[in-house]
């Protein structure tokens, strides 16, 4: 079945109901063929005590995209995706507003693969930029 963008968004935020990406307020707000967007909104629910934005809040961020991205890229609805390596630069921080991942795969093996996934604020600038390995496995 084919899914136009919006009804592809609809049901991915769908599912994110009761998860880590529910507490963060994650949103997948664009499907490409190339590249997967989700954003996050910024305020003390996910600040560090100095009331920035914390580390880990925008790894969680990053992790969900590309995980996902892996998923549908993949197109084998027979795997699930796991993340096994994840490094962040943050290179400016933010107290307010959102952040917004984009993932775009640097490689697609069937069983390994690698994103790129920049994190910047509302005016484009450049919060942490991150890369994700992720792992393909057969579902049991």
């Amino acid at each position: 079945m084919e899914y136009t963008e919006q009804e592809l968004l609809d049901k991915v935020n769908a599912r994110n109901k009761g998860t880590l990406m529910e507490t963060l307020e994650i949103e997948f707000i664009e499907i490409k063929d190339d590249k997967i967007v989700a954003r996050m909104p910024v305020g003390p629910r996910v600040h560090q005590p100095d009331g920035v934005l914390h580390g880990g809040a925008t790894v969680a961020l990053a992790e969900t995209v590309g995980s996902f991205a892996a998923f549908l890229f993949l197109g084998n609805k027979d795997v699930q995706v796991r993340g096994i390596d994840i490094a962040a630069n943050h290179v400016k921080g933010i107290s307010e507003g959102y952040v917004y991942a984009t993932a775009t795969m640097l490689h697609k093996g069937r069983t390994l693969q690698l994103f790129d996934i920049p994190v910047t604020n509302e005016k484009g600038e450049l919060i942490s930029q991150v890369k994700l390995s992720t792992i393909a496995l057969n579902k049991r």
